[in-house]
């Protein structure tokens, strides 16, 4: 089996840490190592070097090399432009089948914190039998812990297909809190891990079946494939392929995950003041009458006094001050302020 490591995301629910140039797989969100380091160490530790792959977009590529020295220059794959997981994953296909490679892969994220090796490997191995089979897809399901409007879901049959391994019913996107608080009442009922194990060919033949348009793009010569590769619809793997996938299964697994997507999860990460405060960054930050704020400062002094529940960061390249309530709202408000820059 191989290992591919998606790093192409840019992560804008980190802002004002997460930028563009640099996004959160190259930050130390988790550890004093960067998720992307702690990912590859991850897999490292169990396959050769030669096994773990990376695929970012090309203006990636100097971060990845620079956290990331071991790696060879044979296992960094390039997007020629930034186009969310559907099309990532199938170039990946599409290098791999050049290769006449047909071995199972795991396509991961670069980004979820996942501090028991152990139980992820068995259940890979678990899920890479299942995955041999010609165009049986195979997910890992969280067990959920609590009610999570930032994840989306798997729905299971009851029914299994052999030691555990449940046959998908139904992907759920990101529930609104009352449907999710029914989700987790429910029984084969888990949090989708991004995480998929498959071959190159069984990605191919869903491509074809699904996405037609995008594999013939995907499968042009190199050179036109570098122009195409912009026009491409920015679209998810979920939605590409999984959502439609005949035979597609799911492993439920127990340890503990998280996919680290929002600033409120370093709360179940991070230690906390005996108020609840989170304080991170090479800043000095002085709470006083507050109580479970996340602070962090990367330079500088900040003196909190009398709020409860934000979210207050400060770096070279903003000021964000949020309510914890409302951070799923970073990115829309984002993307609005970069139109009114823009004179929009």
């Amino acid at each position: 089996m191989k290992i591919v490591i998606m790093a192409g995301g840019v992560g804008t629910r980190f802002w004002p840490r997460s930028i563009p140039s640099r996004p959160k797989q190259f930050l130390a969100l988790t550890s004093e190592e960067t998720m992307i380091q702690e990912t590859y160490r991850r897999f490292c530790e169990w396959l050769p070097p030669s096994s773990v792959y990376v695929i970012t977009s090309a203006n990636y590529k100097h971060l990845v090399q620079e956290q990331l020295p071991k790696l060879a220059d044979a296992q960094l794959l390039l997007e020629p432009d930034q186009r969310d997981t559907g099309p990532c994953v199938g170039l990946t296909a599409r290098y791999f089948l050049d290769a006449d490679d047909d071995e199972v892969i795991v396509t991961t994220p670069s980004d979820q914190y996942i501090p028991d090796s152990k139980a992820l490997i068995d259940s890979l191995h678990q899920a890479e039998q299942a995955a041999l089979e010609q165009r049986t897809i195979v997910t890992l399901g969280i067990t959920p812990t609590r009610p999570e409007t930032a994840f989306g879901y798997i729905q299971a049959e009851e029914r299994s297909l052999d030691h555990g391994i449940l046959r998908v019913s139904a992907f759920i996107e990101k529930p609104s809190l009352f449907k999710a608080e029914q989700l987790v009442q429910q029984k084969h009922v888990y949090w989708n891990s991004g995480i998929c194990i498959w071959k190159p060919s069984t990605i191919a033949y869903y491509m074809k079946q699904h996405q037609q348009e995008l594999w013939t793009v995907l499968t042009l010569p190199k050179d036109q494939l570098i122009q195409a590769y912009a026009s491409l619809p920015k679209v998810s793997v979920d939605y590409a392929i999984l959502e439609k996938a005949e035979t597609i299964y799911t492993i439920p697994v127990q340890f503990e995950w998280d996919d680290v997507g929002l600033w409120t999860s370093l709360e179940r990460i991070h230690a906390h003041d005996k108020d609840g405060n989170i304080l991170q960054g090479a800043g000095s930050a002085y709470p006083y009458a507050a109580k479970t704020n996340i602070i962090f400062l990367d330079h500088g002094k900040a003196v909190v006094i009398g709020v409860e529940d934000l979210i207050i960061v400060s770096t070279e390249n903003g000021l964000l001050v949020c309510h914890k309530s409302q951070e799923q709202q970073i990115k829309n408000v984002l993307k609005e302020i970069e139109l009114l820059e823009r004179g929009h």
